[in-house]
């Protein structure tokens, strides 16, 4: 057995102290290609300063040895000292073997740095003295993928696909590279050939099925990322919507309110339950959950909105008045809130505020042709001829062909 297969089996087998001592009793009489093998050892256990040590004495024999400059390369890069790899690096000539290897090295510092240009101009570089080898295609793709330019990047990450590199999921980058420039059939494709169990990488998967109008796949997906990491919270509310729109809204409702359990703060849970709750017929649920979501956010106007046509459908006109109200008390700000104020009042026959309400609505929806003609047809049962004749010819400056108007118009004028 050799000097570093015992070191191996020491190391193997929890005896760290032992395994340094059998490498350090040989070093000095070793030969310079045992030294290198020391080196390789020390850096596989992470001991980086002995290796360091071993590298530059034998860089100091063996000046021009590019292997020992990229070993040491690693070690700096490990130790974030970025500019002693790329002087290293750049001391590589242009003549050397190493040569486009260092270049997709100096690249990777350059583009951890920042300097993305100068990163492209490197391997832009390499890719000329070699335009056919897949690792600076890879390298390029990894640019171009970090700076988000997703197009360029499934370019070149589809022309690494024939190599193996383990710590690249080449066909992960090339499935988010399609979804975000919205090819969501081409997207789906590489995720399928993934077997990440990463979390983020499932929703991405289980989203990329959803648009891409494979419920069956998205569910499968997001039910597996539920039971990787219960606490993904976005998973429940994704996973809910994909049953909803698969008509099974019995399971959907299920999952919002496990989701709920998960996150009892999230207020689009709440607001997802209230909703499905409405579709199966669970009157006093719906309005548990919806009330819920507007406790967690007074100014989350779906849930409001939501809440009011719940109220609506029960004639709870004082209800409405007061969510609204205390909506209001708490920052909440939207006309939509005061015209549905100036409805419920005038349903109650509280028609001053009503009256108060409607002007407030009227000073953000004075463009908004189904308010304005609701507006004039108050103003005239409270006998405000004049003032309705104005919001009805400032509703036909947008819809000039609605005739009924146009004619009650004509003889509110006559009279």
């Amino acid at each position: 057995m050799t000097v570093l297969e015992e070191a191996n089996k020491l190391m193997e087998m929890d005896q760290v102290d032992q395994a340094i001592d059998h490498i350090s009793s040989h070093l000095e009489h070793a030969t310079d290609d045992e030294r290198f093998g020391f080196a390789e050892f020390y850096m596989n256990w992470g001991f980086l300063l002995e290796a360091e040590d071993i590298l530059l004495h034998l860089l100091k024999q063996y000046p021009d040895e590019s292997e020992l400059k990229l070993l040491l390369t690693d070690i700096y890069i490990e130790q974030q000292m970025d500019e002693k790899a790329i002087d290293l690096l750049n001391s590589i000539p242009s003549d050397d073997e190493a040569y486009l290897q260092a270049l997709v090295a100096l690249a990777d510092l350059y583009q951890s740095q920042g300097l993305f240009e100068v990163a492209e101009q490197k391997l832009q570089f390499a890719k000329e003295i070699s335009p056919t080898e897949p690792i600076i295609d890879l390298a390029l793709g990894e640019l171009y993928y970090s700076l988000g330019d997703f197009k360029r990047a499934i370019t070149f990450y589809e022309k690494s696909l024939k190599i193996e590199a383990p710590d690249i999921p080449i066909h992960e980058r090339l499935a988010e590279s399609y979804l975000n420039v919205g090819e969501f059939e081409l997207a789906l494709n590489f995720y399928e050939k993934t077997n990440s169990k990463n979390p983020d990488t499932l929703f991405k998967y289980g989203f990329t099925a959803f648009e891409a109008d494979r419920n069956d796949i998205a569910i499968n997906v997001w039910n597996e990322l539920i039971e990787e990491d219960p606490y993904y919270h976005t998973a429940y509310i994704q996973l809910a919507k994909a049953y909803e729109e698969d008509e099974r809204i019995q399971e959907a409702y299920e999952t919002a309110l496990k989701g709920i359990k998960m996150d009892e703060f999230n207020k689009e849970l709440y607001f997802l339950a209230g909703s499905l709750a409405h579709q199966v017929g669970l009157e006093e649920e719906t309005e548990k959950y919806m009330r819920e979501a507007v406790n967690l956010d007074a100014d989350y106007k779906e849930a409001v909105l939501f809440l009011i046509e719940i109220l609506k459908e029960k004639d709870r006109q004082d209800d409405i008045i007061e969510l609204i109200k205390v909506v209001k008390e708490t920052g909440g700000e939207d006309p939509l809130y005061d015209w549905e104020l100036a409805r419920a009042y005038n349903e109650i026959e509280s028609y001053n505020d009503a009256l108060n309400h409607y002007q407030e609505a009227y000073n953000s929806l004075q463009h908004d042709n189904d308010f304005l003609k609701e507006f004039g047809y108050f103003l005239m049962e409270e006998g405000r001829t004049g003032e309705a004749i104005k919001i009805f010819t400032a509703y036909l400056q947008d819809d000039p062909q609605d005739d009924e108007i146009v004619d009650y118009v004509n003889r509110l004028r006559q009279m």
